[in-house]
C-alpha cells in the first residue's frame, strides 16, 4: 500500500475549524447557562474539555504550516537607497551605530566583562 502526501492545511482550514469550534463552545456555554440539570452540566463540561482539546490539537497542526516570512531587510541596500535618494548619512548612521554600541556592550557583559572569557 503506497502512502500519499497529503497537503499541508491552509490558513483558510485553520480559520474555518477555529468558527466551528468556537460555534460549539458557544452551544456547550449556553447549555451550562441554562440548565439546572447536574447529568446534561456534566455532559456539556466534557463537550467543552473536549472541544479544548481539539482546538490544541489544531493550534499545534497549524503552527507546522510554513508562514511567508519578510524577506530581510538588507542594511547596505537601505544605506545606498537613501544616498542616491539624497537623503543625510548622519541620519540613518545614528540609529546603526547605537544598535552596533548595543551589540558590543552586550557582548562584552556575556564575556564577564573586559577579561575576554566566554
Amino acid at each position: 500500500m503506497t502512502q500519499t502526501h497529503t497537503p499541508a492545511p491552509s490558513l483558510a482550514w485553520s480559520q474555518a475549524l477555529q468558527a466551528k469550534l468556537m460555534a460549539a463552545l458557544d452551544a456547550a456555554w449556553a447549555i451550562l447557562e441554562h440548565s439546572q440539570d447536574p447529568a446534561e452540566i456534566r455532559r456539556a463540561r466534557d463537550k467543552a474539555k473536549a472541544i479544548g482539546d481539539l482546538a490544541a490539537m489544531a493550534r499545534k497542526v497549524a503552527q507546522m504550516i510554513p508562514t511567508a516570512r519578510k524577506p530581510p531587510v538588507d542594511v547596505l541596500a537601505a544605506g545606498l537607497a537613501a544616498v542616491q535618494g539624497g537623503a543625510d548619512l548622519g541620519v540613518m548612521a545614528a540609529p546603526l551605530a547605537a544598535q552596533a554600541e548595543h551589540a558590543r556592550r552586550a557582548l562584552d557583559k556575556l564575556k564577564g566583562g573586559r577579561r575576554g572569557r566566554l
